[in-house]
C-alpha cells in the first residue's frame, strides 16, 4: 500500500472514531485520547501481525504500522503547526517575560541535554552497554526539549495562571532551535565530522531564523493587509511561513525557530495595522483547523507505531529507567535556572516552580523525529534502543503527566 489515499484514509478513520467515541464516552482531553486510543489500536495489529498467516494481511498490518513520523513532521508540516500554535502570541508578553523564556529554552534546555547525557552514560557502562559519551550526549539532546505541540494543546485547556501558562508555550516554543543546535554538535561528534560549537551554532540559528521569519512574514502581510479575499490571505501566510522554513533549511538555519517568529510577527503586524484590517474570522477558523488536524494526525501516528517499537530488544525493560532520567534530568536543569529568575513566577518557591515546570515538561513528536534521523550514526542495536526510550519518554509525558497535570497543579498551588 504506497499510494497516499488509503494511509490518509486509515488517520482519519481512526482520528474521527476515537474523537467521537472519546467525547461521548471516556471525555479525555483530545490529543491524550488520539494517543492512547491509537496504543490500544497499534496493540491489536501488532497480534493480528503476529498470528495472521494471510501474507496481504500481514503486509497491510505492517504498513500501518510503519509511517514515516521523521518525514511527516521535519519534511513536511512542522512549519505550521510552530505557525499555528504562535501566531496568537504577543510580542508584549515576550518584553515582560524576556528573561524567564530564555532561561527556561536556552539554559534548561542545554542543562538538561547535559544532565541526561551524563546519567544516561552511567547507566549504559552499569549495565554493559557501548554508548559513548556523546552518543549519550546526542540523546540528552533529543529528550531535553519540551514540545510546542503538546505545549499548546494539551496544558493551555488546564487553566493554569495566565503568566505559567505563557512561560511553558513559549519555552516550548523557542527551545526546539537549542535542541536542534545541541543535537547538530553532538551527533558531529558520534560521527566525528567537523561541527561548530554550541554557541556558533545556537548565534546562526537564532539570527538566521529571526531574520527570514520576519522578512517573509512582512512580505506576506504587504499582500494580506491590501486584500479582503480570505483566501488569498491564508495562501500569502502558507507562502510566507514554508519560504522561511525552507530557505532556512537551505541556509542551515532553525527552520522551527524561523515559523515561530513568523507567528509572532504576524501577530504583531496585525495588532499594529488592526484598523485596517477587514474581516479575519475566516483566516482564524482555517488555521485553527490546521492546528487541530496536524496535531491529530501526529498522535496517532505515534500511537500506532508505538506497539512496534516499544517491541524492539531491551527496549521494554530500559524505558522505566529513560522515564526516570528523563524526569531528575527535567527537574534539576529547571532548578538551577530558577535560582537565576527573581521573583519566581506567580509567586512560587523554587521547589514547587521546579514540579510544576517538570511535570508540564510534555514531549512529542519533535523528539521522535531526531531520534529516528540518528539510525545511520549508530548500530542498529543502540539506535533501537534511543528510540524506543523516547518513545516510552513521549508516552509516559503526554499520557500520564498530561492526564495529571490539572491535579499536580492543584497540588502544588495549595
Amino acid at each position: 500500500m504506497n499510494s497516499f489515499l488509503p494511509n490518509v484514509t486509515i488517520l482519519f478513520l481512526i482520528i474521527v472514531f476515537v474523537g467521537f467515541f472519546n467525547e461521548k464516552v471516556t471525555h479525555l482531553t483530545y490529543e491524550i485520547a488520539l494517543l492512547l486510543f491509537s496504543v490500544l489500536i497499534g496493540a491489536v495489529i501488532a497480534v493480528i501481525w503476529a498470528y495472521s498467516k494471510d501474507e496481504s494481511v500481514r503486509s497491510l498490518v505492517d504498513t500501518v504500522q510503519v509511517f514515516d513520523i521523521e518525514k511527516f513532521l521535519m519534511k513536511g508540516v512542522l512549519c505550521f503547526m510552530l505557525f499555528a500554535g504562535s501566531r496568537n502570541l504577543k510580542l508584549g508578553d515576550f518584553k515582560k517575560d524576556a528573561k524567564p523564556v530564555t532561561v527556561l529554552s536556552l539554559l534548561c534546555t542545554l542543562l538538561g541535554a547535559v544532565f541526561y547525557g551524563a546519567l544516561f552514560y552511567l547507566v549504559s557502562k552499569a549495565l554493559g552497554f557501548s554508548f559513548t559519551l556523546p552518543m549519550c550526549m546526542m540523546a540528552g539532546s533529543i529528550v531535553a526539549p519540551t514540545d510546542p505541540i503538546a505545549a499548546t494543546s494539551i496544558l493551555q485547556k488546564f487553566g493554569l495562571p495566565e503568566e505559567i501558562d505563557f512561560l511553558i508555550e513559549a519555552e516550548s516554543l523557542f527551545n526546539d532551535g537549542v535542541g536542534v543546535a545541541l543535537f547538530v554538535c553532538f551527533s558531529g561528534m558520534v560521527t566525528a565530522s567537523s561541527s561548530a560549537g554550541f554557541f556558533t551554532i545556537m548565534l546562526r540559528e537564532i539570527l538566521g531564523a529571526f531574520v527570514v521569519g520576519v522578512v517573509t512574514s512582512w512580505v506576506a502581510f504587504r499582500v494580506i493587509l491590501h486584500t479582503d479575499d480570505v483566501h488569498r490571505r491564508v495562501f500569502a501566510t502558507i507562502l510566507a511561513v514554508a519560504s522561511a522554513y525552507l530557505i532556512c533549511e537551505r541556509l542551515d538555519f532553525s527552520g522551527a525557530i524561523a515559523s515561530v517568529i513568523c507567528g509572532i510577527t504576524f501577530s504583531a503586524l496585525r495588532d499594529r495595522h488592526s484598523d485596517r484590517m477587514s474581516d479575519m474570522t475566516g483566516f482564524d477558523s482555517f488555521w485553527d483547523m490546521i492546528d487541530v488536524l496536524l496535531n491529530s494526525v501526529l498522535y496517532v501516528i505515534m500511537g500506532l507505531t508505538f506497539v512496534r517499537i516499544i517491541q524492539m530488544p531491551r527496549v521494554a525493560v530500559l524505558s522505566l529507567a529513560a522515564i526516570i532520567l528523563n524526569f531528575i534530568a527535567r527537574y534539576g536543569s529547571v532548578f538551577v535556572g530558577s535560582c537565576m529568575l527573581h521573583p519566581l513566577p506567580a509567586g512560587y518557591t523554587r521547589g514547587r516552580f521546579s514540579m510544576l515546570f517538570t511535570w508540564g515538561g510534555l514531549r512529542g513528536g519533535l523528539g521522535i523525529a531526531l531520534a529516528m534521523s540518528t539510525v545511520g550514526m549508530l548500530s542498529t542495536d543502540q539506535y533501537h534502543i534511543i528510540l524506543g526510550m523516547v518513545y516510552a519518554i513521549v508516552f509516559f509525558t503526554t499520557v500520564i503527566q498530561g492526564l495529571s497535570m490539572k491535579k499536580v497543579y492543584e497540588k502544588i498551588s495549595k
